[in-house]
């Protein structure tokens, strides 16, 4: 599956999901990732509708509803990793709707999760996205300041997001809003929000420094009518709904980061094996070669540790939220890591935009702010140790 060995034993469900990924990235990310980059604010729609066609938009959804029915994060680790080893925008950009369906698999009726996720199988599947981020509230989920006001058949959102993935190509919204502001996290509920609705509007592309394959914009409510029936479990119950989501894509993301990291590895181990210098390949000069033993001790390091964050949340065997911060903080850093020791190990080469290691360590840069800065991931490790 990858240059390291598996860690538990896969079923053949597993591994036919992954070599469809790892060839998907291979053939269909990695040839395109240079050309989406300098797009910048263009979402690669046509990748999207080639992953969609052999269902890996929609791997990580029930098979109740059509789905491929991988709802276990373990699996959608695996996933992640090989679709990000072929570029971490876009592999990031083609299991962005696992995000917005976890909330309403945790919070969501069946009713919901039919109406909701049933048109995000197939081939035609739209985007979605994930609406939490304000101004003024990023790792602090708690302060933010988007208001639910009832009003007769419903809530009416007022407020501003920021930076939310997919936003003005989306075509549906988890929002999470304060139906009562003066109880902070028990005040926070969850609403489904189709795109078309009245007082939705979205600000311009965000310029961002990587993972352009993702496009994010603000996002603008003002007196947006959402219906009771939108409402994802009750009043107050977003919050809980949140950290969950948090702790699966805190994980998640941590594979993504790995996948990001051992690209950046077999590039610059590739390429020290065939460029010379003082008459031998360079990966025969100690520093190099003790930099590669740094880079591939931290990956396989960080992708166990990832994978038992995620066996730990499937099996529900114990507090999974510091051990998805640790996951997220060391792969995340491991990727900053690999990726600027391959652009040191190729040199000025490296530096340059005729080799992909200048992006990754780009795009490395993103793992560890979202979902929580690094500083953040620490500060709930030492909340919940062991």
């Amino acid at each position: 599956m990858t240059a390291f060995t598996e860690p538990w034993p896969l079923s053949d469900e597993q591994r036919a999901v992954i070599e469809l990924c790892r060839d998907f990235a291979r053939n269909e990310i990695r040839p395109r990732a240079r050309a989406v980059d300098e797009a910048d604010v263009v979402t690669p729609v046509d990748i999207w509708r080639k992953a969609a066609a052999v269902g890996i938009t929609d791997f990580m959804l029930p098979e109740e509803i059509g789905g491929g029915g991988f709802t276990d994060v373990f699996t959608q680790c695996l996933v992640q990793e090989q679709l990000c080893h072929g570029d971490p925008g876009i592999g990031n950009l083609l299991c962005s709707n696992g995000f917005f369906a976890d909330p309403v698999l945790e919070l969501g009726t069946p009713a919901q999760q039919e109406r909701w996720l049933g048109p995000l199988v197939g081939p035609d599947a739209p985007m979605t996205a994930l609406a939490t981020t304000e101004p003024s509230a990023g790792s602090d989920a708690a302060s933010i300041r988007t208001t639910a006001r009832r009003t007769e058949g419903g809530y009416l959102l007022n407020g501003q997001k920021a930076w939310i993935s997919n936003a003005g190509a989306a075509r549906s919204y988890v929002v999470f809003a304060k139906t009562d502001p003066a109880l902070r996290a028990r005040g926070v509920t969850a609403f489904l929000v189709d795109a078309g609705s009245d007082g939705l509007t979205f600000g311009e592309p965000m310029r961002k420094m990587g993972q352009r394959a993702i496009v994010c914009r603000e996002v603008f409510f003002s007196d947006v009518f959402v219906p009771e029936e939108a409402r994802l479990g009750e009043e107050g119950q977003g919050f809980h709904g949140l950290m969950r989501t948090f702790d699966v894509s805190r994980i998640v993301l941590g594979a993504a980061a790995v996948g990001c990291a051992r690209a950046a590895y077999e590039y610059a181990r590739d390429y020290a094996r065939v460029r010379v210098q003082f008459d031998r390949p360079i990966i025969e000069h100690q520093a190099v070669a003790f930099r590669l033993a740094d880079m591939a001790t931290r990956i396989e390091t960080s992708r166990l540790l990832v994978l038992r964050a995620a066996r730990t949340m499937d099996e529900g065997a114990g507090d999974v939220t510091g051990l998805a911060a640790m996951a997220k903080l060391t792969a995340s850093e491991t990727a900053m890591s690999c990726t600027w020791g391959a652009v040191q190990t190729l040199g000025g080469w490296g530096y340059s935009r005729e080799y992909p290691v200048e992006q990754w360590m780009r795009d490395a840069k993103l793992e560890e702010i979202e979902e929580g800065t690094s500083d953040i991931m620490r500060l709930l490790v030492s909340r919940h140790l062991p």
